[in-house]
């Protein structure tokens, strides 16, 4: 049976846009908590408002480096009312600004300080804008593309995914309806503002409700528990890699009423010790940059299954998830009916709910055999002293067939740990190389760094 839901969206062409201006909060109501102001965030947008009005043609893309969730704050609604189109780079680096500019038409870098930018960018800095009060009188429309978002680190080659007013305003929306998210919430995060699940969570949520948020963002045990128990946060946006290393005796339930996971997987035993302490199901949101939020679940409740988000329609369809909703990125290929089909496998479990079975580039052919990393890996996992593992393809040298990698998190001999899995496994399914590491490399929005993966695994490193 096949989950649907008619999407009934009052976002056409400008008028919602215009409604959220108009129903701005008090200008003097903190957007930061002890921070800045929703007034000081309009003079900001005001600012960068006029970037698309200079003399030498206007900065029509403005690539913004800044982990200032009131900076990136102001750029939206710059953008909403007819400023700069943004561009949201994976990192800011040298490197990653320079994919940027490869990419696109982008001559000016709003950033929040110097940094190691390409030779001849133009970089502006908060205090060089022109700041007023914004009072727009042109808004963008509705499915527009106004925000492009780089991805990279995770999958190697970065990525550009446009997304419009309707993805990212309607979204937000929903979630807020959907949790019972409220202007008295305060939301602390662990993710930074540039990726789509923190720029949705503590940027456009908190906005649109106007919810306060921290300013930081933690990333250390104790420090997310003493911020959470010091500000009073009611709401917790992490991922799996903090969930995994919050397990500990320190951790408290403090004024926490809501706590969010995205980027990947939550681990089944990370989300029950935090329920346990905490009395919080974890909400785990499954969805990409360029989908955009598709299904959530509980652990406690739901188990592996998910729930699709109201306004996505799905179904499986050869195995893999085929989706359609209006959170879906302008970039991507859909078919007629406007549904397009994931890289993720996936089966239907009882009504309107589905299970996922791995990435399908997760299934690949060792030896003429089909052969399942995650399977692999969660074996690898069920073996004592095991803390945490990683299956991947070995790049494939000349003369040589497909082999496998496994890292793996543990104090355990990797003889002793190759003879156990050799009586789990078929002998072509058996990484060749196992490679003991502290941790499984992340990148800083909770991905798996391929990137710093293929630098462990070369030739001559153990």
């Amino acid at each position: 049976m096949k989950r649907s839901f008619e999407v009934k969206s009052d976002l056409a062409g400008t008028a919602w846009i215009r409604t959220l201006f108009s129903s701005l909060p008090d200008p003097d109501r903190e957007f930061i908590l002890n921070g800045t102001t929703h007034q000081e965030i309009r003079t900001l947008a005001a600012g960068i408002r006029r970037l698309s009005g200079s003399a030498d043609g206007g900065h029509d893309f403005l690539c913004l480096c800044s982990e200032n969730k009131a900076l990136v704050a102001a750029a939206i609604l710059a953008a909403l009312s007819g400023g700069p189109r943004l561009v949201f780079p994976y990192a800011f680096s040298r490197q990653a600004v320079a994919d940027v500019q490869k990419t696109m038409s982008v001559s000016c870098v709003l950033a929040d300080g110097p940094g190691d930018f390409p030779a001849g960018t133009d970089i502006i800095f908060p205090d060089m804008l022109d700041r007023n009060d914004l009072q727009p009188e042109e808004f963008i429309d509705a499915d527009e593309p106004f925000l492009m978002l780089f991805t990279g680190g995770s999958t190697g080659t970065p990525k550009v995914w446009a997304k419009t007013p309707r993805n990212m305003i309607e979204e937000a929306r929903y979630m807020c309806t959907a949790f019972g998210i409220k202007g008295e919430d305060i939301f602390l995060a662990t993710v930074p503002p540039q990726h789509i699940y923190g720029l949705l969570f503590s940027v456009l949520v908190p906005l649109i409700v106007s919810a306060r948020v921290l300013d930081g963002i933690y990333v250390f045990p104790r420090e997310i528990l003493k911020m959470a128990a010091e500000s009073k946060a009611t709401i917790l946006i992490s991922v799996p890699a903090c969930y995994r290393v919050l397990k500990g005796d320190f951790l408290e339930r403090h004024h926490l009423r809501l706590a969010f996971s995205s980027a990947g997987p939550l681990d089944a035993a990370d989300a029950d010790y935090f329920r346990e302490k905490t009395d919080l199901d974890i909400n785990e949101i499954y969805g990409s940059t360029e989908t955009g939020g598709v299904a959530t679940r509980r652990r406690g409740r739901d188990g592996d299954t998910l729930t699709a988000l109201d306004p996505v329609e799905w179904r499986i369809a050869d195995g893999r998830l085929v989706v359609r909703s209006p959170f879906i990125s302008p970039s991507l290929p859909r078919n007629e009916a406007g549904f397009f089909v994931t890289a993720d496998r996936a089966d239907e479990v009882g009504t309107g709910r589905f299970v996922l079975r791995g990435r399908a580039d997760d299934v690949v052919k060792i030896g003429g055999k089909r052969v399942d990393l995650v399977e692999i890996q969660e074996k690898i996992k069920k073996i004592s002293g095991i803390k945490d593992a990683l299956v991947v393809l070995l790049p494939r040298t000349k003369g040589r067939p497909t082999d496998l990698a496994a890292l793996v998190v543990t104090d355990a001999d990797p003889a002793e740990l190759r003879r156990e899995l050799g009586t789990m496994v078929e002998p072509y399914a058996l990484p060749r190389r196992f490679v003991l590491v502290e941790r499984i490399p992340m990148t800083p929005t909770g991905k798996v760094d391929r990137g710093a993966i293929e630098k462990i695994l070369q030739p001559g490193k153990s």
